[in-house]
């Protein structure tokens, strides 16, 4: 029996696992962006060595630090228990560091110390990113025993930019008391404070650390670090108690969650957004990289294509609308070492169109906001009228040939011709197939005959599209990250004994 409590605390199931199958592949694609896993081994103070893996993106800006996460697994866990923290970070430009501590997982080392020996390791893993040009501030996330090495090693190292602790204990000694009632051993009280006492003699003599100095209260008003507290209500293991008495205690910013679930039960959505939210707001990840590609990649599978030189002369007919320029082939090549993306610049010009009203748009598209092709005399007349309203110069728009629809020119130099009511000659082919079109979706070939609709009616679901365009491009990355979040881990957590 009191052989079975000593490996209960400094010898559980080893968790034994493939990395080749259970951790992220070397080169794999996360939310539309590509990363890798670089495996590497490290030594703690004992000369023992370390199994550890550092999730990044494939590809890191020139003189770009990005900040880390240390990942600290339970008792019974292993760096791969990190797979669901990989899908939290990194869409975020947030990098990933998993470890096995020693006695752990593929890790050197015989016994687990619940965090007292974890600690020395924690701080050779740190050492190591310190060095790392491409890491700039370090966060901490602990579960259960990691949460408790993460604590104590905050206590020392007051540099960590935030933690995250994840159903740490306040004191060994009292949780062992209480894990004889929730397991329901039937011996005598004071038998167990004896038995306790001479357990606590032989991890001395096994793992070299006494059970009384875990004692995690004593250096929580010590510490001063950002944290996230987080606790299963229904955890019979480690009781929440134990989280309130550090949360209380705790002399930094805090905060605390709980949640349903036991201590081994996978964590709520809610609970992983909030970590989200901590994290970016502690470590202020950069986000120029991660913003351009998603804005992209939401323009392309909307079926823009990749054409960017096609797309920048669009955007420069939609500059010359609005500015009476003279020509856009003139500006194109200005368009090509721009740093702002397509999507940016488009977003730029439209904006700046001239809509006073609705009027303004009613011609352009029918009832389902799709491309609606007008005959020449009526959109020259619409044009004529909206020019007679506003007393300004108009501009039109069409197509040179098939290959650049949709591209957008302002005829400046045809202004002259306006004034004077004459119209310019065209080939008959050429006359049949003008049209007026509108870039409502990118690059879409639709040819869709008006409908006959009541103006009020057209109006009001013309407007109504546009405002639910507009909340629908500001929704796109909520949308990406949370279908992201709902892929499962291939690995299963080693419940904690």
């Amino acid at each position: 029996m009191i052989e079975q409590f000593v490996n209960f605390v400094i010898r559980p199931p080893r968790a034994e696992y493939n990395p080749d199958q259970y951790l992220w592949e070397p080169e794999f694609t996360l939310a539309g962006r590509k990363y890798k896993r670089i495996d590497l081994e490290l030594s703690n103070e004992r000369n023992q060595t370390l199994k550890c893996s550092h999730y990044v993106p494939a590809i890191i800006p020139e003189n770009t630090a990005l900040p880390c996460v240390i990942y600290c697994h339970g008792n019974s866990g292993c760096r791969a228990d990190a797979n669901e923290a990989a899908v939290i970070l990194l869409p975020s430009n947030i990098t990933l560091f998993a470890l096995d501590f020693a006695g752990s997982g593929l890790s050197g080392g015989e016994y687990v110390s619940l965090g007292w020996h974890e600690k020395q390791d924690l701080k050779s893993v740190v050492s190591f990113l310190r060095k790392n040009k491409e890491v700039s501030c370090i966060g901490l996330w602990g579960r259960s025993m990691g949460a408790v090495t993460s604590l104590l090693y905050g206590a020392e190292d007051p540099s960590i930019a935030g933690m995250v602790l994840d159903s740490a204990f306040s004191n060994l000694y009292e949780l062992m008391l209480e894990l004889v009632d929730v397991y329901k051993i039937r011996v005598p009280k004071f038998t167990v404070k004896m038995a306790v006492h001479y357990m606590r003699r032989v991890i001395q003599r096994r793992a070299k650390f006494d059970i009384m100095d875990l004692n995690v209260v004593q250096f929580a008003p010590k510490t001063f670090i950002p944290a996230l507290f987080g606790h299963a209500s229904s955890d019979v293991f480690i009781q929440s108690h134990h989280t309130d008495r550090i949360h209380q205690a705790y002399a930094g910013d805090k905060n605390l969650i709980k949640f349903d679930g036991d201590h081994n039960s996978a964590r709520p959505q809610f609970y992983y957004d909030s970590v989200s939210i901590f994290f970016y707001n502690v470590l202020n990840p950069p986000q120029f990289p991660s913003a351009c590609s998603n804005k992209l990649e939401k323009y392309y599978n909307r079926g823009a294509g990749t054409n960017e030189s096609l797309l920048y002369e669009i955007i420069n007919g939609l500059r010359a609308a609005g500015t009476d320029a003279g020509s856009s082939s003139a500006a194109a090549a200005s368009f090509t070492n721009a740093t702002k993306s397509v999507v940016e610049l488009l977003t730029e010009r439209v904006n700046q169109l001239s809509v006073k009203n609705d009027s303004d748009l009613d011609f352009l598209l029918d009832e389902n906001h799709n491309l609606t092709e007008m005959e020449e005399n009526t959109a020259e007349s619409h044009t004529q009228d909206k020019a007679n309203r506003q007393s300004e110069e108009c501009c039109s728009y069409t197509s040179s040939n098939r290959e650049s629809w949709g591209r957008c020119s302002s005829l400046g130099a045809a202004s002259d011709v306006s004034s004077s009511g004459e119209r310019p000659r065209v080939s008959d082919h050429k006359h049949k197939s003008m049209t007026l079109r509108a870039l409502a979706t990118p690059l879409r070939r639709i040819r869709r005959k008006p409908l006959t609709i009541p103006k009020e009616r057209k109006n009001r679901s013309l407007w109504k599209r546009l405002n639910q365009e507009r909340h629908d491009m500001g929704e796109s990355l909520t949308q990406r990250f949370r279908l992201c979040l709902q892929g499962q881990a291939q690995h299963k957590r080693t419940k904690s004994s």
